[in-house]
């Protein structure tokens, strides 16, 4: 077993929290800073700083990097479990994500003639040290309380608005620095919160976290068996991983069309929005912080919402449904924005950028339906000996839905083709979304007796229970 700290406690909980809750958001700030003007940086002219890439060329980059991003977690959470210890794999992988984030900062003057080949570089090294770091982070929170501690509800709430504050003020900084000085700095800005994350870390990791996360969890495990040994899994165990794997494969259906957001959205903002505010062109980056902002506002209210339903709560297959209708509403509100104002060619389309707003909106409303939904029931389902394995099985969907969704974004092309082909995408993924919300309809009751009890609608509940419920993630924003 691990040891708890005893460094005392800030506002009722332990001060690691608060450690893993600026940990996560300085992480988070970098990667949905870097995120925000990856695109962007990639599509600008050779002579505003960028590489000139086609709309096509930059999403399919986009989809292969966001894809390696959650596919990587699948080997770091191996390893957290086996070998390294979450701890250890945490600071390995900040260390490695900043090297990325600096190493894509790099001008071009000083790399002239192999800056596409630095820049991949930067991005390998992101990917190996996000695999790392993400499956692993938020396993710890819930180690810094004791079994049947109540508080361990609020404090995955604590740390989820972390995790959204950083990726609210990523873009925003990040974006903000980019527009006005150049991409390299933009890049540079995103390292830096990656830096603070590990130098917090690694400074008051063994004041405020004592021993949590140390020892492989594997090894936890084994300890804690009656045999000593390492045992098989149970009927009950292959059930609960047998509603993990249906679930996560569902959800790449939600990340497909929610993972628009960093690349064709992007580019919609840019290229295709009126985005001048009282004489002010807002950046097109800064769009991405909307999501963490709406996250920031409804979270509370949507766990309220639960609350007041009491017995006639939805089970969290439900809730998966009720999120790919959002999910769909969004992409249905993009086509009402083309149908009204749509014109012919680029020049001629110029979007309020309340559509955008919009969008965005709803997708907040579903992510907060499914994603922690999702999250949470990997943590509680997962057997302890897989448990940040099985965390990256969950990205392992979240990576094949972010190709997916390069893919299919980079259908919209170029110039005049530009708003029929997005209104094909928009109608594409509005359907796919609705018809995926029935079919995880159908097949919630089936999924809920495979929890074996695990689904909590059966005992009378706190509104932190529910806040957590709605809360809890591992590694936040997918």
């Amino acid at each position: 077993m691990s040891t708890l700290p005893k460094a005392g406690e800030f506002l009722g909980h332990p001060k690691g929290l608060f450690l893993l809750f600026g940990t996560e958001m300085w992480e988070r700030f970098g990667y949905y800073g870097m995120r925000a003007i990856l695109v962007l940086y990639l599509v600008a002219m050779a002579q505003d700083g960028g590489f000139g890439w086609s709309n096509a060329d930059a999403l399919s980059l986009y989809g292969t990097f966001t894809m390696a991003v959650y596919l990587t977690p699948l080997f770091g959470g191996w390893l957290a479990d086996n070998v390294l210890g979450q701890r250890k794999a945490i600071i390995i992988g900040g260390i490695l994500m900043a090297a990325g984030h600096f190493t894509m900062g790099i001008p071009h003057a000083m790399v002239s003639g192999i800056e596409e080949n630095v820049f991949y570089v930067g991005l390998t090294l992101l990917c190996i040290g996000n695999g790392l770091f993400k499956p692993n982070i938020s396993t710890m929170v819930g180690d810094l309380y004791q079994e049947g501690d109540k508080r361990r509800d609020s404090a995955f709430t604590i740390f989820y608005m972390g995790i959204n504050l950083g990726g609210a003020l990523g873009p925003l900084i990040a974006g903000y620095v980019a527009a006005v000085i150049n991409w390299q700095a933009g890049f540079i800005a995103a390292g830096i919160g990656m830096v603070i994350s590990v130098v917090m870390q690694m400074i008051l990791s063994k004041k405020y976290l004592g021993d949590i996360g140390v020892v492989p969890s594997a090894k936890l495990s084994q300890q804690q068996s009656e045999s000593g040994q390492k045992e098989p899994l149970t009927k009950v165990e292959k059930d609960r991983i047998k509603v993990i794997f249906t679930m996560s494969v569902f959800s790449i259906i939600f990340w497909m069309g929610f993972e628009q957001a960093g690349g064709l959205m992007n580019i919609f903002a840019n290229d295709y929005t009126d985005r001048m505010l009282m004489g002010f062109e807002i950046p097109a980056s800064w769009f991405q912080s909307l999501n963490s902002i709406f996250i920031i506002i409804f979270a509370p209210i949507v766990a309220m919402i639960w609350l007041k339903l009491d017995n006639k709560e939805p089970n969290s297959p439900v809730k998966f449904a009720i999120g790919l209708v959002f999910l769909a509403l969004g992409f249905f509100t993009m086509m009402l924005a083309l149908a009204t104002e749509g014109g012919n060619g680029q020049d001629a389309l110029q979007i309020s950028m309340i559509w955008l707003v919009l969008f965005y909106l709803f997708h907040t409303l579903g992510e907060l339906c499914l994603s922690p939904i999702g999250l949470s029931m990997v943590s509680k389902l997962a057997p302890l000996r897989l448990a940040s394995l099985l965390m990256g099985i969950w990205f392992l969907c979240t990576a094949v839905a972010n190709k997916i969704a390069a893919f299919v974004g980079a259908f919209i092309g170029e110039g005049e083709a530009a708003m029929e082909n997005a209104m094909g995408i928009f109608i594409g993924l509005g359907a796919t979304g609705l018809i995926s919300a029935a079919l995880m309809y159908f097949l919630s009751d089936r999924l809920v007796d495979w929890m074996h009890g695990a689904e909590g609608n059966h005992e009378p509940h706190t509104q932190e229970h529910y806040l957590s419920e709605e809360l809890e993630v591992s590694g936040s924003k997918q």
